[in-house]
C-alpha cells in the first residue's frame, strides 16, 4: 500500500512556521509522508500570513496555479489555514472554490479531522473565535511537532496580542493574549533537550509579557499575587534545563523589556546574546500615531541597559517606513535613532495598509509610494553601515558554531550560526554533523554573512540520526 503525500507551504512569521510543524505533525501521525514537490501530493496545505498585503497576493497566486492541478486530480485535497484564513474564511472560499478546507490560527489540531470530514462531505470552513485556555489539544506542547531540525526546536508560550498596534492585525486573527502553564513549558523543555535538542526558540506575539494573564486569572481567583509578567522567571527556569546550550526569544516588545528580564538574560548562560527589539520608527510622533507605547529615547534608553548588562549583545530591529502621516521631519528622527541604535541588522518594511486596522483608514495620510521607497533606500543605508561595522569587528575573533548543514551556495562549505545569531559560512568538514558545535576564526566579513575556518569540534550533535525507512 503506497502512502499519501503532504505539501505544505508557509508564509509569514516564526509563529506560522511552528503552526506548519504542528500540521505536519499531525498529518504524518495520520500516515501521509511529506513531498517536496507540490504537484507529488495529495494532501496540499496553504499556512497563510496576512500581515502584509503581498502574502495576500501570494496566496491567491497560489490558489489559482493548484486549480489546474485539483482539474486534472480530482482527489487532491487543499486546505487553506493561519491569519489570512482566520481574517478572510468566507473570501477564500468564494475566490476559489476548488479549496476542500479552511481553518484558522486557533483550531490548528482539527487540521486531520477537518480533512477527513471534507473526504466524506464535501468543503468545509471551521474558524474558531479564539483559543481555549482549557483545551489541552487547541493550546498544545511542541512535542507533537514534525521538527525541520532535530537539534533547535520552537516553543510557543503564548498566543495572541492585548496591544493595539495601529498598523498590526495580528490581535484581530491571533485574539488576545494567552500564556501556557509555567510548569507544561519547563517540563516540554526538558522533554526536548532529552531528545536530542541543543538550542529552543521561545515564540509569542509579545513574548515578553508572557505570563501576566496568569497572574491577573489567579487575583481574581482571590490569590495574593502580583500582576507582572512571568518572562524573566521563565527565561531562568528553561535556561536552566540541563543539557540546553542555547536559548532564544521573539519578539518582544519594547515597552515590556523589564529590568529583570535584562538581568535574567545577563544570567543565564544559556540565553544567547541576541535580543531583537522592534522599534518601528524613530519620531515620537510616528510611535504615538503607532500606539507602541514608547519613545525614541526610552526605547534607545533600554537598548544601552541590556548593552551595559549582557557582554557582546547583538541587537536587530524592525522599521516601517512611510507610515500613515510620516512627515520627512519624522523620517529624520528615524534616521537619527537608526544611527544612534548602531543595529547589527534590521528588518525593514515599507508600510502596507491592512484592512481592518486603524491606520489602513487613513488614507488621506497615506505617504507617496515613491516617497516611501526613496526613504527606504536612506534607511537602508544607515543600517548597512553599522551592520558592516559589527560585522567587521569579528573579524579574528574566536566564535563558537552551532553547526546547521550544508551551505546552500556553495557546496565546498557548512553554515553554522553564532550565539549572536549571526550566519558563518566555513569549509566543508568530513564527518561534522548537523547539530555538532565547534569553535571558528572568522576570517572575512561578506555583508550580511561572515566567512570562518573550523578551529575544534567541540561537541558531537545529541539528536538521534533518522535513517528513512522505504516500503517494498
Amino acid at each position: 500500500m503506497v502512502s499519501k503525500k503532504y505539501h505544505i507551504t508557509t508564509y509569514g512569521c516564526q509563529m506560522n512556521e511552528h503552526d506548519t510543524e504542528r500540521i505536519a505533525g499531525l498529518l504524518e501521525a495520520d500516515g501521509l509522508a511529506p513531498v517536496a514537490n507540490v504537484a507529488d501530493a495529495d494532501v496540499i496545505v496553504l499556512n497563510t500570513c496576512c500581515i502584509r498585503e503581498n502574502a495576500d497576493n501570494k496566496l491567491y497566486a497560489k490558489l489559482g496555479d493548484l486549480k489546474v492541478l485539483k482539474t486534472e486530480r480530482p482527489d487532491v485535497q487543499i486546505a487553506v489555514a493561519g491569519c489570512l484564513a482566520q481574517k478572510d474564511r468566507d473570501t477564500i472560499r468564494e475566490r476559489a472554490k476548488h479549496v476542500d478546507v479552511v481553518f484558522g490560527t486557533h483550531n490548528v489540531h482539527r487540521a486531520v479531522d477537518l480533512l477527513h470530514e471534507a473526504r466524506e462531505n464535501g468543503p468545509i470552513v471551521e474558524v474558531l473565535e479564539a483559543a481555549a485556555r482549557d483545551d489541552a489539544v487547541a493550546f498544545p506542547s511542541a512535542l507533537q511537532a514534525r521538527r525541520e531540525t532535530d537539534f533547535a526546536s520552537w516553543m510557543t508560550i503564548q498566543v495572541g496580542c492585548d496591544n493595539s498596534c495601529a498598523f498590526c492585525i495580528v490581535p484581530a486573527v491571533r485574539g488576545p493574549e494567552l500564556s501556557r502553564p509555567f510548569d507544561d513549558l519547563v517540563n516540554d523543555a526538558r522533554l526536548l533537550v532529552d531528545a536530542g535538542v541543543s538550542e529552543i526558540t521561545l515564540l509569542g506575539q509579545n513574548v515578553n509579557s508572557y505570563g501576566r494573564d496568569l497572574t491577573l486569572a489567579q487575583r481574581r481567583e482571590g490569590a495574593d499575587v502580583r500582576v507582572r509578567p512571568l518572562f524573566a522567571d521563565l527565561l531562568r527556569a528553561v535556561g536552566g534545563v540541563e543539557g540546553l546550550s542555547r536559548l532564544r526569544y521573539t519578539s518582544p516588545h519594547p515597552k515590556d523589556l523589564r529590568p529583570e528580564t535584562i538581568v535574567a538574560m545577563a544570567e543565564t548562560p544559556a540565553v544567547c546574546e541576541h535580543l531583537h527589539l522592534p522599534v518601528q520608527a524613530g519620531s515620537d510622533a510616528t510611535l504615538a500615531a503607532m500606539h507602541r507605547g514608547y519613545t525614541g529615547d526610552r526605547y534607545l534608553e533600554r537598548v544601552a541597559a541590556a548593552r551595559a548588562a549582557i557582554d557582546d549583545l547583538a541587537v536587530t530591529t524592525d522599521f516601517i517606513v512611510g507610515f500613515p502621516g510620516e512627515t520627512e521631519t519624522d523620517f529624520e528622527q528615524t534616521l537619527e535613532l537608526a544611527a544612534a541604535g548602531e543595529f547589527d541588522a534590521a528588518y525593514m518594511f515599507i508600510y502596507s495598509a491592512r484592512p481592518g486596522t486603524e491606520a489602513a483608514e487613513r488614507e488621506s495620510d497615506f505617504v507617496e509610494h515613491q516617497v516611501a521607497v526613496e526613504r527606504y533606500e536612506r534607511l537602508r543605508t544607515v543600517i548597512k553601515r553599522s551592520s558592516s561595522m559589527k560585522h567587521e569587528q569579528r573579524v579574528g575573533r574566536i566564535e563558537e558554531l552551532l553547526i546547521e548543514g550544508a551551505s546552500k551556495s556553495d557546496a565546498a562549505r557548512m553554515t553554522g550560526r553564532t550565539r549572536q545569531n549571526k550566519v558563518v559560512h566555513v569549509p566543508k568538514v568530513d564527518g561534522l554533523r548537523p547539530g555538532a558545535f565547534a569553535s571558528a576564526r572568522i576570517v572575512e566579513s561578506k555583508g550580511h554573512y561572515l566567512l570562518g575556518e573550523i578551529i575544534e569540534v567541540l561537541a558531537a550533535p545529541r539528536h538521534k540520526v533518522r535513517i528513512p525507512v522505504v516500503a517494498t
